[in-house]
């Protein structure tokens, strides 16, 4: 396949019967792959957890909430940490791309016992505007007085950041951002207590992200060009 002025050439175009021959093999991939995911995440659930052990309290519309607070009445909760320092005025262009995915979440999150946040290290006073700017109604929180996001993996200090050894996804690499994105899930049990269930970062953080999973469907596929969301703008500035 080659690739001129955004058209694709060179693609083989066969029969209708072809085209039903090679989409029913293919098919049985696709199934494999599914039965796959859903073993991987059945072992996902069979981790084991921590028990958090800190108090953190964050500032929301709704005024300070802590951790066991953000539940509300259910017993799951699924956070995002959201790259969005003190010292900016917008969040990460790439997370608010899969922010744009977050709005009708929660209604069905909500039924099936989960609640769903979004924690940045910018205060209040610069998320609020951004998000209004952006037409989110999802609920997004600050850290900016506590040391969650730090604790997993999503915030970085200078002085590790200058060391070169920044623990991120698991591992120990040199990173440039005082951010990063990531997932972390916990759990709460009847008497209160929390549990750290499960965190993902980088690619892990894909399947979260629908637009993506529609282009990967599409012949150009992700068409990313120079590096992976080079393309990516926030959603009020397109051409």
């Amino acid at each position: 396949m080659s690739e001129d002025g955004g058209s694709i050439k060179g693609h083989p175009v066969v029969s209708h019967e072809q085209w039903l021959s090679a989409r029913t093999a293919f098919l049985a991939k696709e199934k494999e792959f599914t039965r796959l995911r859903d073993e991987l995440s059945q072992r996902r659930r069979e981790l084991p957890w921590e028990k958090v052990e800190k108090r953190y309290v964050f500032d929301g519309p709704r005024g300070k909430e802590s951790l066991a607070e953000l539940f509300e009445n259910r017993s799951q909760l699924v956070v995002y940490h959201f790259m969005f320092s003190p010292d900016q005025n917008e969040g990460c262009k790439h997370c608010s791309f899969w922010a744009d995915n977050f709005n009708g979440l929660g209604v069905h999150l909500n039924h099936r016992d989960v609640t769903f946040v979004a924690v940045s290290r910018a205060p209040l006073a610069k998320i609020d505007p951004f998000k209004k700017r952006m037409g989110w109604s999802f609920k997004w929180m600050s850290s900016h007085d506590n040391d969650f996001n730090y604790d997993y993996q999503a915030s970085f200090s200078r002085e590790q950041a200058q060391s070169g050894a920044v623990y991120y996804n698991f591992t120990k690499s040199k990173m440039d951002m005082s951010d990063r994105e990531g997932t972390s899930v916990f759990y709460k049990d009847e008497a209160g207590t929390v549990f750290h269930t499960y965190s993902c970062y980088a690619r892990g953080i894909d399947m979260m992200n629908a637009a993506y999973h529609y282009l990967d469907l599409v012949p150009k596929g992700r068409d990313e060009g120079e590096f992976p969301q080079s393309w990516v703008r926030y959603h009020d500035q397109y051409e």
